[in-house]
């Protein structure tokens, strides 16, 4: 049955103020804006030491499993059961590929919001998964047979972007949970991904291949994904993990790609991803386009609108100095010398790779235009996420989730892959 809580889950709360830091250790007072810290003067604080144990995210559910109930559809589609599913852009994927999603889990409140948002009809579970039985997803899938498991073990403790990562980091182990679902729902199929850092952290590939293997009956391999050769406008790689039932290793060379190279189709640039969106000055926010898609990318990401309606498009609320920071910088440099993942972005470029907040949960990249961080829709546009999905939480927490997101067409790419062995 459903488990009770005794208080109801996160509503939205469309600011940004966080009473918690996002992932590292950093205090935010109440009321704070994250985008008012003097990135010059934070590294001056201690909060790269590995002793110290990570704050976590103050959105975190913190009671029992909150489990609600959707409704399966009746068709034969393969279905599919997501774990650590953040916001949902590993699910998306699956669906473009024409996939059924059945359950969505994560700890982060917004991020269940989100998926619920998109994903209506579906079941989801907000908690920590390591309460979670697995007995109450098989009562949420009706009988069914899971045909793909998938998840996105969270990934701060790999992470290239995190310099407090190693691997005693607790968060790395949260692949043994995944592990204990497999063993439970015996799906045909299983896909765990990762960061590239995984890589060069400790020995954990061979292990979770390992045990991946013998605990779904299957032949786990592994392979590094870049995700612009799938149409995705971020330089983003992510360490995939597939696995057949019943002896068939899965082939990676299946997963085509899409851009690049050896494509016919360059990669997709920041100004083919977000060039069509509205100018914005800070703290403004437009709902209506002005202009016309004039790229193949942006008539892919508007093509399913119902309306005209442009939502998650509100530039941060910076101070003067900030602004004044982001108009000195020259579009494809560092706008803080310390942090030189923090460009302001340039047209012709693909995007660096997107984090969860950046070095806290501030805006990351400067727009190349405007003098402003982005907006949670122009995020979502270099994720690949399409303008009809919506980020609930507000900024801040719209940075936590486009961050920790696996690019929709990436996912749509391996999901059209591992299809042929169902």
């Amino acid at each position: 049955m459903p488990t009770k809580a005794k208080i109801k889950p996160y509503k939205e709360i469309d600011s940004d103020v966080l009473t918690l830091v996002e992932e590292e250790a950093y205090q935010l007072r109440i009321g704070e804006n994250p985008d008012d810290i003097d990135l010059d003067a934070i590294d001056k604080i201690s909060v790269w030491d590995k002793s110290v144990k990570v704050e976590e995210n103050g959105y975190y559910w913190k009671g029992e499993p909150f489990i609600t109930k959707g409704k399966l559809p009746a068709n034969d589609k393969p279905l599919v059961v997501e774990l650590f599913c953040g916001c949902g852009g590993t699910s998306l994927g699956f669906e473009l590929a024409g996939f059924e999603i059945a359950i969505g889990c994560d700890i982060h409140q917004p991020s269940i919001n989100t998926f619920k948002t998109n994903h209506p009809n579906v079941s989801t579970v907000l908690g920590d998964v390591r309460k979670v039985n697995p007995k109450s997803f098989l009562q949420l899938l009706d009988g069914r047979q899971v045909d793909v498991l998938i998840g996105g073990v969270p990934c701060q403790g790999f992470s290239l972007n995190n310099r407090k990562r190693h691997e005693d980091d607790e968060r790395n182990l949260l692949y043994k949970e995944f592990i204990r679902f497999v063993k439970a729902l015996k799906p045909k199929v299983v896909v765990l991904e990762n960061v590239s850092g995984m890589k060069s952290t400790g020995d954990f590939v061979k292990t979770i291949e390992k045990d991946l293997s013998l605990a779904g009956n299957m032949k786990v391999k592994s392979k590094l994904l870049f995700a612009p050769d799938y149409g995705v406008p971020q330089s983003r790689t992510r360490l995939v993990f597939v696995g057949i039932r019943d002896g068939e290793e899965f082939d990676f060379s299946e997963i085509k790609k899409t851009h690049g190279p050896e494509t016919k189709k360059p990669y997709v640039t920041v100004k083919d991803a977000i060039g069509d969106l509205p100018s914005l000055k800070p703290n403004e926010i437009i709902t209506k386009y002005k202009k016309e898609p004039f790229s193949e990318y942006q008539k892919q990401m508007r093509k399913n609108l119902k309306d005209d309606k442009l939502t998650n498009h509100k530039a941060p609320n910076h101070p003067k100095e900030v602004i004044e920071k982001i108009k000195n910088t020259k579009p494809g440099t560092p706008m803080y010398p310390k942090f030189k993942q923090r460009i302001r972005l340039a047209w012709d470029i693909q995007s660096p790779t997107q984090v969860s907040g950046g070095i806290r949960p501030q805006f990351q990249f400067g727009h190349p235009l405007d003098n402003r961080g982005l907006s949670i829709r122009e995020r979502c546009r270099l994720q690949s996420f399409p303008d009809n999905f919506i980020v609930s939480g507000g900024i801040v927490q719209g940075r936590v989730q486009t961050g920790n997101a696996v690019p929709p067409l990436l996912a749509k790419a391996v999901a059209l892959a591992i299809k042929k062995y169902i």
